[in-house]
Order: structure tokens, then sequence, then C-alpha cells
């Protein structure tokens, strides 16, 4: 399941690059119109913009911290009990060949 909320997280967080990546071009790309309508719309986007930044650096740190989180809880359950971790990766390594093997 963690693994799964981990990609999902990852996803996003790419998805909001995009995101930002394209409003910033939009807003770069409207520089030269003129207009109060416009211009106030470009400064509420750059706002929101950098905000969302912010966010995502926010998020990006937490990603990393529970992706490290989680590869020392696999590192030291398989020092403590190596035989278990050996058996689930055989179980799993069973599963993933039948799987295969019906295509």
């Amino acid at each position: 399941m963690e693994q799964t909320e981990s990609v999902t997280r990852d996803k996003i967080v790419a998805d909001l690059k995009v995101l930002m990546a394209d409003a910033d071009a939009l807003v770069r790309a409207t520089a030269g119109q003129t207009g109060e309508k416009l211009a106030a719309a470009r400064s509420k986007a750059e706002e929101t913009l950098k905000g969302a930044r912010a966010r995502l650096g926010d998020i990006e740190g937490q990603v990393r911290e529970q992706g490290r989180e989680a590869a020392q809880s696999a590192d030291k359950f398989v020092q403590d009990q190596p035989w278990k971790a050996v058996g689930i990766a055989a179980g799993l390594g069973i599963l993933v060949g039948m799987l295969l093997g019906r295509r």
C-alpha cells in the first residue's frame, strides 16, 4: 500500500511540475500584452505559482523522507529476519512467475 501511495505522490508531484512549467510559460508569453485585467491576472498567476513551488518543495521533501524511512525499515527487517525475507521474496517470485505464465 505504501508503494502505491508513493507512486501516486510521485505522479502528483510530476504533474504539478508540468502544470507549473506550463503556467510559467503562459505568464511569460503574455508579458508583452497590456491591459489592466491581464496585468491583474498575471500578477495573481505569479503569486499562485510562487505558493505552488513552495508547497511542491515541501511535498518533495516529505516523499524523500518517507522513501528513506521505508528503505531503512526494509533493510532492518531483512537484517533481523533474513529467512522470512527470503521466504517472502520466493513467494513473490512464484506468484509473479505464475501470473506471467498465464499470458
